[in-house]
């Protein structure tokens, strides 16, 4: 993630913890593609915010792509499985 990236995932999710909607409106592409641990996607700025309003504040992305300045697509780290243990 570079810096402007990282400038606007701070924003974003400092907007989440106060609490201000229209910050994490505005920081959302409305064509956003958001995809979960699970590997499932979400896709449009309704759907996610409905998403993540049960949630809380996510957790930083895996990987993150601005288009015009807003999060347009955000990968979540990825929930690996577990390794088997050594014998």
């Amino acid at each position: 993630m570079d810096e402007v990236e990282r400038r606007v995932v701070d924003h974003f999710r400092d907007a989440m913890a106060a609490g201000d909607a229209e910050a994490v409106r505005l920081a959302l592409h409305p064509y956003l593609h958001w995809t979960e641990p699970s590997g499932s996607v979400v896709r449009g700025r309704v759907n996610v915010l409905a998403a993540l309003s049960t949630g809380g504040v996510p957790a930083l992305p895996g990987s993150v792509e601005l288009r015009d300045g807003q999060i347009y697509r955000w990968v979540c780290e990825s929930v690996g499985e577990e390794e088997p243990l050594a014998e």
